[in-house]
C-alpha cells in the first residue's frame, strides 16, 4: 500500500494520535471513578518515586567523582551526606518562615480580596458602557477566586501540619535513596532478568536514548529553577515585597513549566505588590522581566540546551493536556512524559524498520 517508509511512518503517527486522543478522553471522563485509586497509589508509591528521582539526579555526580579515582562507596557516602545535609539545613531554615508566611497570607486574604473588589468596582465607572452581564461575570470570578485561594492555602497549611506523615516520608526517602545508589547494579541486573534475551540490546539503546534526552533536561531545569528562586528572593527582599520567600519559591517551582511558567509564577507576586503600591507593582514586573530575560537568553540555552528537541506547538499541546488532566502538577510533568513517550515510540519504529 505504501511505497516508502515516510507513508508508513505517517500512518503510525496517525494511529498513535487517534489512540492518544481516545485515551485522554477516557481519562477525563472516568476520573471520578479512578481518582480515589490513583490517590491511594500515589500516597503508597510517592516515597519510592521521589527517592528514585533523587538517586537518578545524583547518579552522574557519583560517577564523575568515581572517575577521579575515589572508591565508589566513598563517593556515594560523600554525595549522600552533602545532599541530605544541604537539604536538611535548607528545610530547617526555610520551612518555619514559609509556614508563617502562608498562615499570615491566609489571615490577610479577606482584606486583600476586599481591596481588589474596591479597585474593580472603581474600574466599573470607566467601563459602564459594557453590558451588565460582563460585570456580573467579573463578580462571579472574584467569588470563585477567593474560594479557590482560601481552599488552596487551607490545604497547604493542613498538609504542612501533618507531622506524623511528614516524619515517615522524611525518614523513608533517605533510606531508599541510599539503597538505590548502593545497589544500582543489583537493581539493574534484577530488572534485566525479566527482559527476553533478544530484546535486551534494543531495550538498552532505548533506555540510554531516554536518559540522554530527559536526564540533561531535568537536571538543567532544576538548576535554572534554583537560580530563579534565589534571584527572586533577593530581588523581592531588596524591594521590600511581602511574603518574599513564599513568592520566590512559587516563581522557582512554576518556572519548570515552559512558556506559561514565568507568567503563572509572576501573577501572585504582582497581586501582592498591587496591595502595597503602584510603584511596587512596576518594580516587581521590571525585576521579573529582567530576571526572565537573563534566564531565557543566557542560562537556559547553555544549561538546558535543546535536549528535548520538541516543536513549540507540541510543547504547548503537552502542557495544555497535562493541565487539563492534573492541573499545575500535570503541566510540570507534561514535557518530560511527552518527550519520553516520543523517544520510546520513535525508537520502536526505527528498530522495527
Amino acid at each position: 500500500m505504501f511505497k516508502d517508509r515516510k507513508g508508513l511512518t505517517i500512518l503510525y503517527w496517525l494511529i498513535f494520535g487517534i489512540f492518544l486522543f481516545l485515551f485522554v478522553y477516557l481519562m477525563i471522563k472516568l476520573f471520578p471513578f479512578y481518582g480515589a485509586v490513583f490517590s491511594f497509589l500515589w500516597h503508597l508509591l510517592a516515597p519510592f518515586i521521589i527517592a528514585c528521582f533523587i538517586a537518578y539526579l545524583l547518579y552522574p555526580v557519583i560517577n564523575r567523582i568515581h572517575s577521579l579515582g575515589i572508591p565508589r562507596s566513598l563517593a556515594i557516602l560523600l554525595i549522600y551526606l552533602l545532599f541530605f545535609g544541604g537539604v536538611g539545613y535548607l528545610v530547617y531554615r526555610i520551612f518555619p518562615v514559609m509556614l508563617i508566611q502562608i498562615r499570615d497570607l491566609n489571615e490577610q486574604l479577606p482584606q486583600f480580596i476586599s481591596m481588589y473588589e474596591k479597585l474593580i468596582y472603581r474600574m466599573y465607572e470607566y467601563t459602564s458602557f459594557l453590558p451588565e452581564t460582563v460585570h456580573d461575570k467579573i463578580d462571579e470570578l472574584i467569588i470563585r477566586l477567593e474560594g479557590f485561594v482560601n481552599g488552596l492555602l487551607s490545604n497547604i497549611i493542613e498538609s504542612t501540619t501533618k507531622i506524623f506523615d511528614m516524619i515517615v516520608v522524611i525518614t523513608v526517602i533517605p533510606v531508599l535513596v541510599f539503597y538505590f545508589l548502593k545497589d544500582d547494579t543489583k537493581i539493574k541486573s534484577y530488572i534485566k532478568r525479566y527482559i527476553p534475551e533478544k530484546y535486551k540490546p534494543r531495550t538498552g539503546k532505548m533506555v540510554r536514548a531516554v536518559d540522554e534526552t530527559i536526564g540533561n533536561y531535568i537536571r538543567g531545569q532544576l538548576i535554572v529553577c534554583l537560580f530563579v528562586s534565589i534571584t527572586s528572593f533577593i530581588l523581592f527582599q531588596l524591594l521590600g515585597l511581602q511574603y518574599a520567600l513564599l513568592l520566590a519559591l512559587i516563581m522557582g517551582i512554576t518556572n519548570i513549566i515552559p512558556y506559561f511558567g514565568p507568567i503563572i509564577g509572576a501573577v501572585p507576586a504582582v497581586a501582592i505588590a498591587l496591595t502595597m503600591s503602584g510603584k511596587m507593582v512596576l518594580f516587581v514586573i521590571l525585576s521579573v522581566f529582567v530576571m526572565q530575560l537573563i534566564e531565557s537568553n543566557l542560562l537556559a540555552p547553555y544549561i538546558v540546551g535543546k535536549s528535548i528537541n520538541m516543536h513549540p506547538i507540541a510543547i504547548i499541546f503537552a502542557l495544555l493536556l497535562g493541565g487539563q488532566l492534573f492541573g499545575v502538577f500535570g503541566m510540570i510533568l507534561a514535557v518530560p512524559v511527552f518527550t519520553t513517550s516520543k523517544v520510546i515510540i520513535k525508537h520502536l519504529l526505527h528498530t522495527e524498520h
